[in-house]
């Protein structure tokens, strides 16, 4: 008989489970999306990838505000600690074949040869790498809106690896990550689905359900938008879901921190009831998805704290409290003295 050991060929590493504790941290409500991100990582990391492949090839789909371009800065910031970090191509802007020229640099004899840097060459690529991590994130956002020119140039670099410029210089995408985001099927999503998608719903019921049926309208669609061979060339088709409102209220508490950290002269603290003011009015429109969220923090509380520190009402150090006002159609900012500890009027005192 076999002596032998039955192993978990479910387990991560160290590196992908801080990787994926990491991007839960920053990306809400996507933990089975951000788990496939995590594998296809993992598979590179344990040196099991294609050599002759990208370290990645991912399509990110579903509908606008659900993270997909989110999940791609949260790698950027986790891996090189700079979110940042991303070439991205925006695809809106090469609706038209002849607008490749700017991706790979025009040939010799052409108009423009030598006068610009084409987005992809070689030094774009290494620009982020440090010692720790030399790995490339490139974001090709909306792929869908690209023409059929750039589809083809991304079959080079999805299957080989190499990307020819115009004037025949090679470029290696063997140690990259290549993302593609659409919103292929999001009109489908939300006319298939009953009710339809609303981030003012308190609940989603049967999130199991509701999410399988996403995909399958999302992957369904992709597969009527984009050639097999274009898709064919992933590693990974992850389809992003609908937020629950309480994903939302994590993402609100998100958005808050970050205009916290960068408030450095004075503090400010927001109630409960400011909150589910600064909620409703961030999910008026399901359509903008997360998007509404960060739109009303930025307006009404990064905007109006602005205001008060430009007019003089507010001063370094200071403490301001955000409330709902009386009549719960607006916010309300309220300066606020904070007792100072023993120590503090310690240290402000004259010496002895």
């Amino acid at each position: 008989m076999k002596n032998r050991k039955r192993l978990n060929h479910r387990a991560t590493g160290r590196s992908a489970t801080d990787l994926m504790d990491a991007l839960l941290a920053r990306v809400v409500g996507q933990d089975a999306a951000i788990r496939e991100i995590v594998n296809v990582y993992q598979r590179h990391v344990a040196g099991m990838g294609d050599p002759m492949r990208p370290a990645g090839n991912l399509l990110l789909l579903g509908p606008t505000g659900t993270g997909k371009t989110r999940s791609v800065e949260a790698m950027a910031e986790c891996l090189v600690d700079n979110a940042r970090a991303v070439i991205k191509i925006d695809c809106g802007e090469f609706q038209h074949s002849h607008e490749i020229a700017k991706i790979t640099g025009s040939p010799p004899g052409y108009l423009g040869h030598r006068e610009t840097s084409p987005l992809l060459s070689q030094e774009a690529l290494n620009q982020y790498h440090t010692e720790k991590v030399k790995l490339s994130i490139v974001l090709f956002d909306e792929i869908e809106k690209a023409s059929v020119a750039v589809w083809n140039l991304l079959l080079g670099i999805l299957d080989k690896a190499t990307l020819t410029l115009g004037d025949n210089r090679k470029v290696d995408f063997s140690r990259a990550l290549v993302f593609c985001t659409g919103n292929t099927g999001s009109r489908e999503i939300a006319s298939n689905l009953a009710p339809p998608i609303g981030f003012s719903m308190p609940h989603i019921p049967d999130s199991a359900k509701l999410r399988g049926k996403i995909d399958k309208i999302a992957r369904g669609a992709a597969w009527k938008h984009f050639t097999p061979e274009f898709l064919n060339r992933f590693d990974a088709i992850v389809s992003f879901g609908p937020l629950s409102e309480s994903d939302m209220a994590r993402i609100l508490d998100l958005e808050i921190s970050i205009v916290t950290d960068r408030t450095s002269t004075l503090t400010f603290s927001v109630t409960d009831g400011a909150k589910r003011f600064l909620l409703k009015e961030g999910i008026a429109d399901p359509r903008m998805g997360a998007r509404g969220i960060k739109r009303v923090v930025e307006r009404l509380i990064a905007g109006s704290i602005a205001n008060l520190i430009v007019s003089g009402q507010s001063n370094p150090g200071d403490h301001i409290e955000i409330d709902v006002s009386d009549a719960a159609d607006d916010l309300a900012f309220y300066a606020v003295k904070v007792a100072k500890s023993v120590a503090q009027i310690a240290s402000a005192s004259p010496a002895a």
